[in-house]
């Protein structure tokens, strides 16, 4: 997976994709990938936590139920094969799907991590489009939890995240594309800080200061008081992140 192609992708791609209301768990020792993978898969409707070692990972999924886990084989430590057991050795997690990614692509690594109770395999380097559309094809075969509500409610307001309508006291309330976007994909992350670079789909705008734009417009579609917010909240450090009833 290339950097620049990763990228470029990310910020040309859905905003908000076929991973609605679903938590994945990206494991992977490497930090440049992980973020990258955060992102990206942020980008196509996830929300996302990553973990840079096994022992992180556990205390995660003692802790969170994610509706998939995608782990690097090749980590120090506890390897990506034998979290796979552990994995499906316990109750909680015996039924949470498993991608591995490794940089060995030999026919018997493959059969070891199927064996291991991995639900695909993938190569690197990789498509990240092909990533997702995994992702999605594993979570359609196994189910999961329910995917979110199609409408969300933000105090008089009411916003309908598959049409891309806002109503407020009874009105409709005009929104631009890029502020139905932006909207939907922190109710898509709704009560969890969603990072401000995530929410951007310009590339020249490095800063993300075109998304405080428009979150300073939506706040005044949405909240009574748009200088004391309170269901578009600024993350501090981080973003932002949407608090509904």
């Amino acid at each position: 997976m290339s950097l620049a192609e990763t990228r470029s992708y990310g910020r040309s791609g859905p905003i908000a994709g076929p991973g609605v209301g679903r938590h994945l768990l990206i494991v992977d020792d490497d930090d440049r990938i992980r973020e990258l993978l955060k992102e990206f898969l942020a980008r196509e409707g996830y929300r996302v936590t990553g973990a840079a070692h096994a022992a992180a990972a556990k205390r995660m999924m003692e802790l969170i139920e994610f509706d998939l886990v995608v782990l690097d084989v090749m980590m120090p430590g506890e390897s990506g094969l034998d979290l796979t057991s552990w994995v499906r050795a316990k109750a909680e997690t015996s039924k949470t799907p498993v991608l591995l990614l490794t940089a060995r692509g030999d026919p018997e690594d493959r059969i070891e991590g199927l064996s291991r109770g991995a639900d695909d395999y993938m190569s690197k380097p990789f498509e990240p489009r092909e990533l997702a559309l995994r992702i999605d094809a594993i979570l359609r075969r196994t189910g999961g939890k329910p995917i979110g509500p199609r409408e969300i409610k933000l105090g008089t307001a009411v916003f309908d995240m598959e049409r891309l309508e806002l109503i407020r006291d009874g009105a409709p309330q005009r929104l631009t594309e890029a502020e139905a976007q932006l909207l939907k994909t922190l109710a898509l992350h709704a009560h969890a800080p969603v990072e401000r670079m995530s929410l951007s789909p310009d590339t020249a705008d490095i800063t993300g200061r075109a998304v405080d734009v428009q979150v300073t417009r939506l706040r005044r579609k949405l909240e009574v008081d748009p200088k004391n917010p309170r269901y578009l909240q600024t993350v501090r450090g981080v973003g932002y992140m949407l608090a509904p009833d």
